[in-house]
């Protein structure tokens, strides 16, 4: 492999334009300067360089006062460093207020600033930058604003603790990176209360995730009298996205529900309308026609989202309750001498069979087909047929909305009245607490939710219808 020679100017480039230069150029080809004036190099000491683009690590400025220096000075000794021997490099301190060091300075040789020379003259000491950044400044034309400092970077959230072993870190999929427990979401554990209504909603024991959800609200009538609601739902484990179809389905039923009562919508026809804008909701999560290869498996849309639906509205002195599914409401009278009443019917497997004499209900629900759904929300179910009921009770009590996961260990309305707490309208979500606590105590084998609508009777009394 051939070298290729040096110019024998000994230069790279013009020292007028920069143009790079040949071997033998007598005239730079650019600009015309002539090459053969420029001074040959002194020899001298070899000089060494540092490669272009061999990075040089510089250690990092240290922290100053603010109000110290308008720039960052380095001061003797600032950077700390050892020569070739690993020895500490030398520093001199600089004195500008007081007495100079001994003569010879602090390591000899040189006279310390401030002291006297051979000649009898005194060398000036070294300016300090303090004083200069204290003199006035001189006038000068206003300068541009300032650009606003960045906004410093969020710090990344720590990773949180292991509620299990308390020792290992909670990786982004929500597993504990030390014994791979999961994790609580925000959905294992619900709860909330409003005036007139509570509601609980919990993951159960047996469950990875919380496949309810409900919605809790209040408004107000055309005639300024209260109205309270409760929406509870429950996601189909068989279909997929249970837990997006229960949020879906709460959220649309609360809603419509919440625009309608304010404008004088009666309250059952509300019930009805806010069960179709839940199926609606629900519908629009199944997968469109053509998508995924559902064009070449007729039977796929039976797998769409699909989930229950139960609610009650407390307005005007009337309790309505409507539901899809098998999903429940109960009134639990404050009188509890007086017996309490399930108010909704299962569209269910075993609720068929009784209703068709076909089996009386101790057996149809020992069946292992007794919680077969036979309505439900979702693209794929046969018909959409809300159930609506409205009743006026001549007493005062209690609603609880509920999913199979809290009735499944209080079935029959008697069994669900034993386990009520005696307080439960005057405080609600305590009494939805203890629901939930008693179906976890059974043995959590579902998600559970359930809320509680208590029922005040007016003053002037009402007959039941």
């Amino acid at each position: 492999m051939s070298q290729k020679p040096k110019p024998s100017h000994g230069l790279a480039a013009c020292p007028g334009c920069a143009e790079p230069l040949e071997s033998g150029d007598r005239y730079c080809g650019a600009c015309g300067y002539d090459l053969s004036a420029v001074p040959a190099a002194e020899a001298g000491a070899d000089r060494p360089t540092v490669a272009i683009g061999t990075p040089v690590a510089w250690p990092p400025a240290p922290p100053r006062d603010p109000g110290s220096l308008s720039t960052a000075t380095q001061h003797p000794g600032d950077l700390p460093g050892t020569d070739s021997g690993g020895r500490d490099l030398p520093t001199m301190e600089v004195r500008t207020d007081g007495p100079a060091p001994a003569e010879g300075g602090a390591h000899g040789g040189t006279p310390a600033p401030g002291s006297p020379t051979p000649e009898g003259d005194f060398e000036l000491a070294a300016p300090d930058p303090r004083t200069a950044v204290r003199a006035d400044p001189a006038p000068a034309a206003a300068p541009a604003p300032a650009a606003p400092a960045p906004a410093p970077a969020p710090a990344a959230p720590a990773a949180a603790l292991c509620v299990a072993c308390r020792a290992g870190r909670v990786d982004t999929d929500g597993y504990c990176e030390n014994c791979g427990h999961a994790q609580p979401r925000e959905r294992d554990h619900m709860e909330r209360e409003l005036t007139g209504v509570a509601a609980v909603s919990d993951r159960g024991l047996r469950h990875h995730r919380n496949e309810d959800a409900f919605a809790v609200s209040s408004t107000t009538l055309p005639d300024g009298s209260p109205a309270t609601l409760a929406i509870v739902c429950d996601g189909v484990s068989s279909a997929t996205r249970p837990d997006e179809a229960s949020a879906a389905a709460a959220e649309a039923a609360g809603a419509s529900l919440l625009a309608a009562l304010p404008r004088g919508t009666h309250p059952q026809q509300a019930m009805h309308e806010a069960i179709v804008a839940a199926a609606e909701a629900v519908n629009s999560l199944a997968e469109e026609p053509g998508q995924d290869g559902a064009e070449h498996d007729p039977h796929r849309h039976r797998n769409a989202p699909a989930c229950t639906i139960v609610g009650s509205v407390v307005a005007a002195g009337l309790l309505v309750v409507g539901w899809v599914g098998d999903s429940r409401a109960y009134w639990v009278p404050d009188d509890r001498s007086t017996p309490p009443v399930r108010l909704t019917e299962d569209d269910s497997w075993a609720a068929q069979m009784v209703a068709a004499g076909l089996m009386n209900e101790a057996e149809a629900y020992a069946d292992e087909r007794a919680h077969a759904i036979t309505g439900w929300l979702g693209a794929d179910s046969y018909e959409l047929d809300p159930h609506t009921a409205a009743f006026k009770p001549d007493r005062s009590g209690v609603v609880v909305v509920c999913t199979d996961g809290l009735w499944n260990y209080a079935e029959g309305a008697e069994d669900m009245a034993r386990v009520v707490p005696a307080d439960a309208a005057d405080r609600p979500l305590h009494s939805a607490q203890v629901l939930v606590g008693h179906a976890l105590d059974g043995g959590g084998h579902d998600n559970i939710t359930v809320a509680l609508v208590p029922f005040t009777v007016a003053p002037q009394g009402a007959g039941s219808a």
